[in-house]
């Protein structure tokens, strides 16, 4: 290849390379006027978001606020409801060994009423049945006698009576 040629060749590749350079300087001025219209909109919308964002904050420190509270709270509830429990448990369970202990006292007064029952039937059974079973064994007696007596002489056996009919 001779030099002309070469040097031809390089001029077009040397023009191609400041074509290339020059698109890019292009471009970059393009980049350059997009990013400063980008810039002027952020910087529009930054005192948006700064006030965004400090709502934001305060929000989220109300709602902390109010969640620490709420748990104050709730935990407040529970301890006095696990203290009311506490006494409710020990209530029930005083209540429970005074019915007991009332439930054997009971149990021990109706025992001695059945025992006095008991002893209050076998006196009356004594003290009067057996007296008024003698005397009622003792009027049979002397009914019999005196219907002997007023029949004078002996009874045949059909003429038996019911009493006498045990005893044949």
């Amino acid at each position: 290849m001779d030099q002309q040629t070469l040097l031809v060749v390089m001029t077009i590749f040397v023009g191609l390379v400041a074509l290339g350079m020059l698109t890019q300087a292009v471009m970059l001025i393009g980049i350059y006027r997009s990013s400063k219209g980008v810039q002027a909109k952020v910087v529009e919308l930054l005192p948006r978001v700064e006030s965004l964002v400090d709502s934001a904050r305060t929000g989220v420190e109300q709602s902390r606020k109010q969640i620490m509270e709420i748990s104050t709270t709730a935990n407040e509830i529970l301890e006095s409801a696990r203290n009311q429990l506490v006494k409710v448990e020990e209530v029930v369970t005083d209540a429970a060994g005074r019915a007991k202990i009332q439930m054997d006292r009971v149990e021990l007064v109706i025992d001695d009423t059945v025992s006095r029952a008991q002893e209050t039937v076998a006196a009356v059974h004594g003290g009067i049945m057996w007296p008024i079973r003698e005397v009622q064994g003792i009027a049979t007696g002397v009914k019999a006698a005196l219907g002997f007596l007023a029949r004078g002489s002996r009874s045949n056996v059909t003429q038996a009576t019911s009493d006498e009919e045990m005893f044949i």
